[in-house]
């Protein structure tokens, strides 16, 4: 698959990732690496984007590296994220990049590194636990 038919699962998915712009750039195996753009919308005083779109930057990378190793058809849910704000991000824009760590059985794990598109210092480290809902 294209990183813009990935794009277009998400973005119907997740319809706020489509209003905040969020780009795949690749997704490939296992590793999909994102763009968050600068959106004034998005920031918190201090002129920096604010941890919850931070962290809807990091969930929706997450599952794009999912889609990267399911055909595009992954139904899995979050189920733990934890995340290290490690210096401010600035405005933006932003880079993600999501690596599937344990892709296989009904739970899955993944780290998913944020820094700014200028600027290859990670801002941000998650790790994230992921479920495969139950065959109905």
């Amino acid at each position: 698959m294209t990183p813009g038919q990935y794009e277009a699962i998400i973005h119907r998915g997740v319809p706020l990732a489509g209003e905040w712009g969020i780009r795949v750039l690749s997704a490939e195996a296992g590793i999909a690496r994102l763009e968050l753009p600068h959106d004034p919308r998005l920031l918190r005083p201090g002129d920096t984007v604010s941890g919850p779109a931070i962290m809807g930057f990091a969930d929706v990378a997450m599952w794009a590296a999912l889609l990267s190793v399911s055909e595009g058809r992954d139904e899995s849910l979050t189920a733990t994220m934890n995340i290290a704000f490690l210096r401010p991000c600035g405005p933006g824009p932003l880079q993600a990049e999501a690596r599937l760590i344990k892709g296989s059985g009904r739970s899955l794990f993944g780290e998913v590194v944020i820094t700014r598109v200028d600027d290859p210092r990670p801002c941000v480290h998650v790790t994230t636990g992921w479920v495969k809902p139950s065959a109905r």
